[in-house]
């Protein structure tokens, strides 16, 4: 009887122990006066979200998150997430396996999103204007002359910078 007694305390504390939960918050504010901002969050990739958005989180280390709104620039950040002291071996075992209480390790970022600059339509003209001109002065390019399988260097004729390229090659001698 007291062997049975002891067996069930022992499957009664191993039924209570807890673990570790971990979640992150990421929330986005608009930088020009504080609002909170709607924005679609991703992380790695995946969405996961509207700010304010509240997801799991089974790993430490970094995390990229992305954050879109219209009217305001997209933006990446790549945000370390470090353990906490107790998830440090062999602290770790014993936080999620030992402890008879849930563990929470909640994470909140805030991210301050800039409102979309708008380039007024004269500066892009401008810009184009100048990338047109330096593309017209870089030329045509060279042809680029590739010996023949028995000839040797010194046997391939030269070709004079700004001529065009054949059309086929000659023929091995």
């Amino acid at each position: 009887m007291k062997r049975a007694s002891w067996l069930f305390g022992v499957l009664a504390c191993a039924s209570l122990t807890g673990c570790v939960e971990r979640r992150f918050v990421v929330e986005a504010v608009s930088a020009a006066d504080g609002t909170p901002v709607s924005a679609q969050v991703l992380r790695n990739g995946q969405s996961v979200g509207f700010a304010p958005v509240d997801d799991s989180f089974v790993y430490y280390g970094k995390y990229r998150f992305t954050l879109i709104k219209d009217g305001y620039q997209t933006l990446h950040v790549l945000q370390p997430v470090r353990p906490p002291w107790w998830e440090i071996p062999p602290f770790d075992f014993i936080a999620e396996n030992v402890v008879p209480f849930k563990i929470r390790d909640i994470r909140r970022y805030s991210y301050p999103m800039q409102p979309l600059q708008t380039v007024p339509p004269g500066d892009v003209l401008q810009r184009g204007s100048i990338l047109r001109q330096q593309g017209q002065g870089i030329g045509e390019p060279r042809p680029v002359v590739v010996p023949s399988a028995g000839a040797t260097p010194a046997t391939t004729p030269a070709v004079p910078a700004g001529t065009p390229a054949p059309a086929t090659m000659p023929p091995a001698p």
